[in-house]
């Protein structure tokens, strides 16, 4: 990594995940709008669509610099805040965004491979909700954050439906959920906003790796049943809003969950009683 001539001229997002799926859609978007640089921060896992990434930030005119970690460490959170410093230098971050995962499926009193034990628990809250902690308190540390900051987790439809062997990313995104509330009450009086934005799935990399493509055919023509648009939400679509959340007119939101999953949830009841 190197550092960039003119440091902490501009504003800058960072983007824990930002190699692939929602999160290098999101670097690509902020980038465009409002302008963002970009420091995304990625476990290696996809170098061709980080690059293609990368090349998209600076095709906007914004500068980028991938950082390869694990994010889900408090030590982790505190070296790349610090890479990030010497980059952008302080007081530059207008947006952080926790787009990273690493969740165990299974069930809490399964035996053999399908057990959720400590190990698996411990990996997935680290993950999924520890480590937004872990980066707000770095970021804070290091004076980072810009004025009128957005911080940015994101959620998904299993908090109000669920699967049988995704207990513990629910757990999770509670207590996810959770730490966005609270941190908003901490940072909010510093001008600063901190939201959860909840989205159904979406097409990325991570799922075509865990699905076969048999598997992903049933699992787009399902969720086109269920989405009242008759399809599946895209990650460009979610960027999209990202970008609007940076903005002056989405300042008011603070401590939510929004809602953007298309209505995913609302035919569950009748897809089951008339499939």
């Amino acid at each position: 990594m190197e550092e960039d001539e003119g440091a902490g001229a501009s504003q800058w997002a960072l983007v824990l995940g930002a190699s692939s799926g929602s999160g290098a859609a999101i670097s690509e978007a902020v980038a465009r709008r409002p302008g963002l640089d970009v420091f995304g921060v990625h476990r290696g896992r996809y170098p061709d669509s980080g690059a293609r990434m990368e090349a998209s930030v600076r095709e906007a005119g914004r500068r980028a610099v991938l950082w390869q970690a694990d994010a889900s460490t408090p030590e982790a959170a505190e070296a790349g805040v610090e890479a990030l410093r010497r980059v952008a230098g302080p007081r530059s971050v207008k947006l952080f965004v926790h787009s990273i995962a690493g969740a165990s499926v299974g069930q809490f009193l399964a035996e053999g491979e399908d057990r959720l034990h400590a190990r698996r628990i411990r990996r997935t809250f680290d993950t999924m909700a520890h480590s937004f902690i872990y980066w707000a308190q770095a970021l804070v540390a290091a004076d980072m954050l810009a004025p009128e900051a957005r911080l940015l987790g994101l959620q998904n439809p299993l908090d109000v439906t669920h699967l049988h062997n995704t207990g513990l990313i629910s757990a999770s995104k509670a207590a996810l959920e959770m730490y966005v509330q609270h941190l908003a009450m901490e940072l909010g009086p510093l001008g600063h906003r901190v939201n959860l934005l909840k989205f159904a799935t979406v097409m990325t990399p991570a799922l075509k790796h865990v699905y076969s493509p048999e598997a992903l055919v049933r699992l787009e023509a399902a969720h086109a049943r269920m989405h009242p648009a008759g399809r599946m939400c895209t990650v460009e679509e979610v960027a999209r809003f990202v970008s609007v959340l940076v903005g002056d007119d989405a300042a008011w939101f603070n401590g939510a969950t929004i809602d953007f999953t298309g209505g995913m949830t609302l035919r569950l009841m009748d897809l089951v009683l008339n499939p």
